[in-house]
């Protein structure tokens, strides 16, 4: 166990490297567009994750079980594919309609228990040109069958599991489910992306890069970062908004008295003072007796102590 964890430490001295494993599927696709890759992971965690990306990708699975000679014995696989196919015919074509019930019940019972395990590979016609295997430790019988056959083989390889046999080796945790999940959209997104390049005759897009002006020197008074928020913040913003001068004349101009008028356009000697009301003149008294007493027992207290 110990010499199957330093491989995988040994052969992967950049993590970034070796996640970016899906370039050889993406090589391979591009250039046979057609061939199948299956998925195998049985586990529960990764049941419904191998599922989904499986069918995303347009291509086979086995989420459920393992059987023994699925691959080295693919002919006797057949039959029971050719059978699973005969019941869904006779349930198409209304002959299941002439049997008894019993009958009817039989045949239902054998559809479900052959599409429990065959359904993810009814539809593949053939053995796989690829195996993609989460968890190697718990798929070994695929991974024999698959090497005794020469099938190429990309797996997840846990520190609990051995490298032997893996044609792609990708490190990396094969219990939990998001790692599951990351792991089998990178493939599907590789195998799409092949497939679409394989049939186009093209080569993968890449993002053209950004073309600086030579004569505008960079402003690195603030990291890339922080210029890149302030010019979105600049870009939200609304328009500038001109405040008027603060002169006197503007004042004048924008202002008027509680009288009514401009204060630029009162005669000289004209009484300006703003009339108060006597319940305000009542409580403005009030508050200066208060604060004349409360200053009154402050002095007196100094002076006693």
């Amino acid at each position: 166990m110990a010499s199957a964890t330093a491989f995988i430490l040994l052969t992967c001295k950049r993590p970034k490297s070796c996640f970016a494993t899906p370039s050889t599927t993406f090589k391979s696709l591009t250039e046979r567009p057609n061939q199948k890759v299956l998925f195998v992971g049985t586990k529960r965690q990764a049941q419904e994750a191998i599922k989904e990306e499986a069918e995303r990708a347009g291509q086979f699975y086995v989420n459920n079980r393992w059987l023994g000679g699925l691959l080295t014995n693919y002919q006797t696989v057949q039959k029971s594919i050719q059978k699973l196919k005969d019941i869904e015919t006779m349930r198409e074509d209304g002959r299941m309609e002439m049997l008894t019930k019993k009958e009817v019940l039989r045949l239902e019972n054998e559809h479900a228990g052959l599409m429990k395990n065959l359904a993810g590979i009814k539809n593949m016609g053939g053995l796989p040109d690829m195996l993609f295997v989460i968890d190697v430790r718990k798929e070994e019988i695929a991974v024999k069958e698959a090497n005794r056959l020469g099938i190429p083989i990309v797996a997840v390889v846990d520190t609990n599991c051995s490298p032997d046999g893996i044609t792609q080796v990708i490190p990396g945790n094969d219990d939990a489910l998001r790692a599951i999940r990351l792991f089998a959209s990178r493939i599907a997104d590789s195998i799409i992306e092949g497939r679409q390049v394989g049939m186009e005759g093209g080569v993968p897009q890449t993002e053209a890069p950004i073309e600086l002006d030579e004569n505008v020197a960079p402003d690195t008074s603030l990291p890339a970062s922080a210029r890149a928020f302030v010019e979105d913040e600049e870009a939200e913003a609304g328009p500038d908004i001109e405040v008027a001068d603060e002169t006197w004349e503007t004042a004048e101009q924008t202002h008027e008295d509680p009288a009514g008028g401009s204060y630029a356009h009162q005669e000289p000697g004209a009484d300006t003072s703003v009339e108060v009301k006597p319940e305000m003149k009542k409580m403005a008294s009030e508050d200066i007796r208060e604060a004349q007493k409360g200053g009154t027992e402050e002095n007196s207290e100094r002076a006693a102590s």
